[in-house]
């Protein structure tokens, strides 16, 4: 009977990391797909220029559909992969608000594309320069910066977990990528339309290192 219940308990456990691991393999594969087709789109949609133009922009036009995709779809692979790291984490305070905050990054992102930007900058071609910024566009902003603020706080919120476990390198790095995510991501809303280029510079490396992070904490399954 004991041998039974060991074998259960075995075999529960095997399928709960498996379940898991499949929800975090989603997680590995949101950032790449994101940036991929953001990137795919930059680069040959007429009118966009990286130097001046945020990537949100992209939601506005005949072709506006296919970041409006991008964002839903990317936003479900998130939350898929914070139920993932739910699973992965046994203990541990981590356990609850870690998840909770790449959740909650996910629902930003998805909700992002739902809100669809203004119109800005000349993009699309054509369009008018908004006089007032729009309910949608304005619930646009205020999801992008909940999300960024919620994955900037799981980055730090992860680095206490690594140190406590002694995982001085992974506590560094997300420590260290936290602390840069919050300098650019301020540094780009403060320069504003002051220094556009240098604003959507700043988005960019801010978008590029949450989802470095999200995919390297996905891809190692957090525990030890």
């Amino acid at each position: 009977m004991a041998t039974l219940v060991t074998q259960l308990g075995t075999t529960t456990g095997s399928q709960r990391q498996i379940r898991s691991n499949r929800l975090l393999s989603s997680g590995v594969l949101a950032g790449p797909f994101y940036v991929a087709l953001a990137l795919a789109q930059a680069f040959t949609r007429p009118g966009f220029d990286l130097r001046r133009h945020d990537i949100s922009l992209l939601t506005n036009g005949s072709l506006g559909w296919i970041q409006i995709g991008n964002f839903l779809i990317s936003g479900v692979l998130v939350i898929g992969a914070a139920t993932g790291l739910r699973h992965a984490l046994a203990t541990g305070p981590t356990r609850t608000w870690g998840p909770r905050l790449v959740a909650a990054y996910g629902a930003c992102i998805a909700l992002a594309g739902i809100f669809v930007a203004d119109p800005m900058g000349g993009f699309p071609p054509g369009s008018a320069q908004a006089t007032a910024m729009s309910w949608h566009g304005g619930l646009h902003l205020l999801c992008g910066a909940v999300g960024f603020l919620a994955l900037i706080t799981a980055c730090f919120v992860f680095a206490c977990r690594f140190f406590h476990e002694g995982r001085r390198g992974w506590g560094i790095y997300s420590a260290a990528n936290g602390a840069l995510y919050l300098v650019t991501f301020f540094g780009s809303v403060f320069v504003g339309q002051s220094m556009p280029g240098l604003s959507v510079l700043g988005l960019w490396i801010a978008v590029l290192l949450g989802w470095s992070w999200l995919t390297a904490v996905c891809a190692k399954g957090v525990p030890a």
